[in-house]
């Protein structure tokens, strides 16, 4: 599939920036926050559970949206969808930033993340449809090192925004930064980026179109409910239970989100049997590469946003740095990250499978040191103590999260990998507030009280019990890792072939999910399924390739 841009218009130079900052503005906000927790913890009077809420909520909304904020980009317009799920997100961050109350902040965080589902998928969608060859390598190259960008600074910028606390605003500025950034996104938008969409969407995972409604049946807004539903009464129970005593509403909750998840399965077996497209094709798990990785990204992902979010209120509560102090910090895990994630493609092209479940060793190794590290300076010893845990960690981490998407997917069929693309990114996401949810209970039950004379010690100690989880998890995860087929060790984008006999950089990406990493983006050109790859309106197949001399855009 080929695409011309409009010739007149439009901005085209401007198209990929735009996206760019999209995809910034969504993962610098979910890393942001981490170093601004204490300060806005004292300022709204926030418990231990309104601040899991803040991190969790972003992720579980974000996560629970995906898969139908890029169903509809494919039937309504991706541009469209793009500028709406801006428009959202920018009054989000507004709210989040003139909250006066935890639940103020909480509403307008949810709000964040259902907005960025719907933003999110169609940057990388809209990236694809534009471009083939060496054009889109460059551009999906660009998308995937800005998110680790992204992901590496959160905390730096988060830091220094709190600490220059301008205008008074403190650590509001970590939300209200987004109002000016998402206006001129705005402005610029609508004639920067070309509308495209999909004829007819089939239905994921290659059923095609069923009974002749095709892609007309393609919302499931019921299967996306009950998903929802079902996180939300299993991740509600696990950051409440806790200070509420554990009351049997507690216990409930939990049972009938199990209660629900079994419904969801069974209205997406009877809605494929009916030939109408279900949210999840059941069909997938069939595969045993898609079972085990989506186990495995479960596992792994529930130890990431929780070490981000208690090691930043170690620094700041048990060893008294300041946001920007503590944002610095991080910056020391961000470079081993970065360093793996940039340098580790021949190591994982050469071992697949092995070079992952080591990446998972070695953060848990890295854990291990952490946890000696902190039990050792208590709350006044010197930080940069830290650094050699801090490097391996990150190192680890780059190893696991960069390659782990495309391994995952060179061992499925290729009809399914636009489905399981995004399921994949869903996961991630769902994992990140599950973790927060399950640390949290084993943070603050170590913390005791934390408004106590000796509140501060107490810091150290609940770090260090907090990770024995994060270790375990990471211990898990790669014996997980190892049980996927032997086949996904050639799963790394750099002009290596993927499942459909293509360069893996220059394959038609899925719009059901968004990767979450930085080299998820560099391997995020997945085949989708059918459909996903279809004629899209305003463009026009050419079986022969580009015409002689046209361009492509940047």
């Amino acid at each position: 599939m080929t695409s011309r841009l409009p010739e007149t218009g439009r901005w085209p130079r401007l198209e990929l920036p735009i996206l760019l900052v999209g995809i910034f503005m969504i993962i610098l906000d979910f890393f942001i926050v981490n170093v601004a927790i204490p300060s806005l913890q004292a300022d709204l009077d926030a418990g231990a559970a309104s601040v899991q809420w803040v991190v969790a909520g972003f992720g579980l909304a974000m996560g629970c949206g995906q898969i139908t904020g890029g169903r509809l980009g494919d039937r309504y317009g991706r541009r469209r969808l793009f500028l709406l799920g801006m428009m959202l997100f920018t009054v989000a961050s507004a709210v989040c930033g003139l909250a006066t109350t935890s639940e103020t902040l909480i509403a307008g965080r949810v709000a964040q993340g259902l907005s960025a589902a719907l933003l999110s998928p169609q940057i990388l969608s809209i990236i694809s449809a534009g471009r083939s060859g060496p054009a889109r390598t460059r551009a999906v190259s660009a998308y995937g090192i800005t998110m680790g960008l992204a992901a590496a600074c959160g905390q730096l910028i988060g830091g220094v925004l709190t600490q220059a606390d301008v205008a008074g605003f403190g650590w509001r500025a970590c939300f209200l930064i987004n109002i000016p950034i998402g206006a001129a996104v705005l402005a610029v938008a609508p004639r920067a980026i070309r509308e495209s969409r999909v004829d007819e969407p089939a239905i994921a995972g290659g059923g095609g179109d069923r009974g002749g409604r095709g892609g007309r049946d393609g919302l499931d807004v019921t299967g996306a409910v009950l998903a929802t539903a079902a996180l939300v009464a299993v991740v509600l129970p696990l950051v409440q239970g806790r200070d509420a005593g554990w009351p049997p509403w507690t216990w409930l909750c939990l049972a009938g989100g199990l209660v629900l998840l079994d419904v969801f399965v069974a209205h997406q077996w009877r809605r494929a049997r009916r030939g109408r497209a279900p949210l999840v094709d059941l069909a997938l798990f069939r595969e045993r590469a898609f079972t085990v990785g989506l186990a495995a990204t479960l596992v792994f992902f529930s130890g990431v946003a929780s070490l981000f979010l208690f090691l930043a209120i170690y620094l700041q509560h048990g060893l008294g740095l300041d946001a920007l102090r503590a944002g610095l910090v991080f910056t020391q895990l961000a470079v081993g990250y970065l360093a793996t994630s940039l340098l580790g493609a021949p190591l994982v092209r050469r071992l697949g499978r092995v070079a992952l479940a080591a990446g998972a060793l070695e953060m848990a190794a890295g854990l291990g040191l952490l946890a000696l590290t902190v039990d050792h300076l208590g709350v006044d010893g010197p930080v940069g103590l830290l650094t050699p845990a801090l490097l391996i960690i990150g190192a680890g981490m780059g190893m696991v999260m960069a390659p782990l998407t495309a391994t995952i997917l060179a061992g499925i069929a290729p009809r399914h990998a636009g489905t399981a693309s995004g399921l994949l990114a869903t996961m991630q996401q769902v994992g990140n507030a599950l973790g927060v949810a399950v640390v949290g209970i084993i943070f603050f039950r170590a913390l005791g009280d934390p408004a106590g004379p000796d509140a501060a010690a107490g810091y150290p100690h609940a770090l260090v019990v907090s990770i024995a989880y994060l270790a375990a998890s990471s211990v898990a995860s790669a014996a997980l890792l190892m049980l996927l087929p032997a086949r996904g060790a050639s799963a790394w984008p750099a002009g290596q072939t993927g499942p459909a006999g293509q360069p893996a950089a220059t394959r038609a990406v899925p719009s059901q999910g968004v990767p979450a990493t930085l080299a998820d983006g560099l391997v995020a050109a997945a085949p989708g399924p059918p459909g996903a790859g279809g004629p899209v309106r305003g463009q026009r197949r050419n079986p022969r390739g580009p015409r002689p001399g046209a361009r492509e855009p940047n």
